[in-house]
C-alpha cells in the first residue's frame, strides 16, 4: 500500500504542475517528455534521438517568459540531411535548456574498455592456435631466408644444380679413417615452402651434386633446395594431381622419381623440372624402390595387394608380385638387387605373419614371410651401408635389426628404442658409415642411436610437430636434414 499511496502523490503533483503551466505545456509534446522523466525515474537508462526542428519550436517557447510573447519562436528552418557540424551545434544548443534528468539521458555511454592481455599463471603453458603451432617460433636459431620468397635468377638456378658446392669440394678427396661419431647440434638452415605435411627428405648421393636436397610433400609438390649453403629453392615439380607419397634419387643424381596419390609415378629431371616418364597405376603410391644393378627399373607399392617392377623407357610392367595383403608400406632392395623386401600392414592375431615378406625378384617368388613375429606392422626400411643388415621401423615404438641374409633373423639382443612412432610413417636412416642410426619421433624430436650398442648418442628436439622425415648427408659430417608433419624442413650440423 505504500508504494501505491506514492503513486498516487506523484501523478497528483504532475497535475498540480500541470495547472501551472501554459496551454502549450500540456500538450502531447509534454507528455512524451513526462513519460521520458518518468521512466529516469525509475533508473531505465536510454539513447534519446537528436531533436529536431519541431522540438526546437517547444524547448524556444516553454522557457519564452512573458515579455517575450511577440517574437517569433522558431528557428530558421535547416535541411533535412543535416551535416555533422549542424548536428553539433543543434545539440549543443539545445541541451542547456533541457532539464538535468533528460540531458543526462541524451549523453553517450562510455567506451566498453578493450580486453586486457592476462598472463598465464607462472607453470602453465598457454594455448596456441593450430595455424601458430605450424610455424613454431625460432628462438635460438639463425635467421635463414625462405625458399618460397627467394627466387633466383635462372642463370644461378643452373649454377647451382649443375656444379660442386664450395663447402662440400674439400669433402670430395681421400676420407681419413674412422674419427667416432660426429653428430649435428644445431639448427643451420630452415626450408619453408611447402603447405603441406612432408613425407621424406633425402640428400642427393652423387658427392658432386650432395648440396641438393629433394623434399616431397602433401601439397603435390617435390622441391629440390641448396640445403647446404643458401637455403634456396632451386625447383618445384608439381606434374603430380595428388599428394607426393614418397619420392628418391637415382643414381645418377640427375633424374628423380616420385609416386603419388594420383595413381602414377613419375621420372624427372632435375635441371628442367619436366617429367621424362610417367607410368599409371590402378592404385595410389605409396612407396617406391629402384633397383641397384639397373637404374631404369623401379617397384611400385601402395594400396594394393600387387607390387609391379616397371621399366621407364619402355613404361611397361616387367613383373607383378602377389601377396594376400591390403596395402605395402615400404620397399627395400637387399644387397645385389637379387631380392627386396616388402613391409604391409597385414597383422594376424597370434603373429605378424608377412608384416615383411622378402621377395626374389626374378621369378617373383616369395622366399619368406615368417621374418617379423610381433604384432606391430613397420612403416619404413633402411639398409646397412656396409654390412648385411638391414632396420625396420616399427608401430612398436622401436627399431628392429635384422639380417639381409637368408633366413632374415631378427637380432633380439639390438633393439633401438627411445623414441615415438604412434602411427606416423616416420623415417630412419643410416651414417655413411653404418655407425649411426638416426630417426625421426611423432614428438618432433630427432634420435641418434649407436649402431652397436643399441644406446642413445643425442637428441634433438627438431619440431613442434611429428618428425616423420630424416636424412644424414652423404658426405659433410654431422649434417643432417628433418621435416615434419606440419611442412616444415631443417638442416642441422
Amino acid at each position: 500500500m505504500t508504494s501505491l499511496v506514492a503513486y498516487d502523490d506523484s501523478d497528483q503533483e504532475d497535475e498540480e504542475e500541470g495547472r501551472g503551466l501554459s496551454p502549450l505545456a500540456t500538450s502531447p509534446k509534454d507528455n512524451m517528455w513526462r513519460s521520458h522523466r518518468d521512466l529516469v525515474s525509475l533508473g531505465t537508462k536510454f539513447h534519446q534521438p537528436l531533436p529536431s526542428r519541431h522540438d526546437k519550436e517547444y524547448e524556444i517557447g516553454q522557457h519564452a517568459g512573458a515579455g517575450d510573447v511577440g517574437r517569433t519562436l522558431s528557428e530558421p528552418p535547416r535541411e533535412m540531411n543535416p551535416t555533422p557540424s549542424d548536428i553539433v551545434e543543434s545539440s549543443s544548443a539545445s541541451r542547456p535548456h533541457l532539464p538535468r534528468h533528460l540531458s543526462d539521458c541524451m549523453k553517450e555511454p562510455p567506451a566498453s574498455p578493450l580486453k586486457r592481455h592476462v598472463a598465464p599463471p607462472p607453470g602453465i603453458r598457454p594455448y596456441i592456435p593450430k595455424r601458430q603451432r605450424t610455424v613454431p617460433a625460432a628462438e635460438g636459431v639463425e635467421p635463414t631466408p625462405s625458399g618460397a620468397d627467394v627466387t633466383p635468377d635462372p642463370s644461378t638456378v643452373s649454377r647451382l644444380l649443375s656444379e660442386v658446392s664450395e663447402r662440400v669440394r674439400p669433402y670430395l678427396g681421400p676420407r681419413p679413417g674412422p674419427r667416432g661419431a660426429e653428430l649435428p647440434r644445431r639448427v643451420r638452415l630452415r626450408l619453408q615452402g611447402h603447405q603441406g605435411p612432408v613425407n621424406t627428405v633425402q640428400w642427393c648421393p652423387v658427392p658432386q651434386f650432395s648440396h641438393l636436397l629433394l623434399s616431397a610433400s602433401m601439397d603435390k609438390t617435390v622441391m629440390i633446395w641448396d640445403g647446404v649453403e643458401s637455403g634456396r629453392c632451386l625447383k618445384v615439380c608439381s606434374s603430380h594431381s595428388g599428394a607426393v607419397r614418397d619420392a628418391c634419387w637415382l643414381p645418377c643424381g640427375r633424374r628423380l622419381l616420385t609416386g603419388s596419390f594420383d595413381n602414377t609415378a613419375m621420372l624427372t629431371d632435375v635441371e628442367t623440372g619436366q617429367p621424362i616418364a610417367k607410368v599409371g597405376n590402378q592404385f595410389k603410391v605409396m612407396c617406391l624402390a629402384i633397383h641397384p644393378d639397373n637404374p631404369e627399373v623401379f617397384l611400385c607399392g601402395g594400396y594394393s595387394a600387387e607390387v609391379k617392377a616397371w621399366d621407364s623407357r619402355t613404361c611397361k610392367v616387367e613383373r607383378v608380385f602377389r601377396a594376400g595383403i591390403q596395402q605395402t608400406l615400404a620397399i627395400l632392395f637387399l644387397t645385389g638387387g637379387k631380392e627386396f623386401v616388402t613391409s604391409s600392414d597385414s597383422v594376424s592375431r597370434d603373429s605378424a605373419e608377412r608384416t615383411l615378406i622378402a621377395w626374389d625378384f626374378q621369378t617373383t617368388a616369395k622366399v619368406s614371410s615368417q621374418i617379423y613375429h610381433e604384432r606391430y606392422t613397420c612403416p619404413s626400411l633402411a639398409l646397412h651401408p656396409q654390412e648385411d643388415s638391414f632396420v625396420a621401423q616399427t608401430n612398436g615404438n622401436y627399431m628392429a635389426l635384422f639380417s639381409s641374409l637368408r633366413p632374415y633373423r631378427m637380432n633380439k639382443r639390438r633393439r633401438y628404442e627411445g623414441h615415438k612412432v604412434e602411427g606416423y610413417a616416420v623415417r630412419c636412416d643410416f651414417s655413411p658409415d653404418g655407425s649411426v642410426v638416426a630417426t625421426g619421433s611423432s614428438t618432433g624430436s630427432v634420435h641418434f642411436y649407436d649402431q652397436r650398442s643399441a644406446r642413445t648418442l643425442q637428441t634433438l628436439h627438431a619440431h613442434q610437430q611429428a618428425c616423420v622425415g630424416v636424412s644424414l648427408h652423404p658426405v659433410l659430417p654431422a649434417v643432417a636434414a628433418t621435416s615434419d608433419w606440419g611442412g616444415e624442413i631443417k638442416t642441422w650440423q
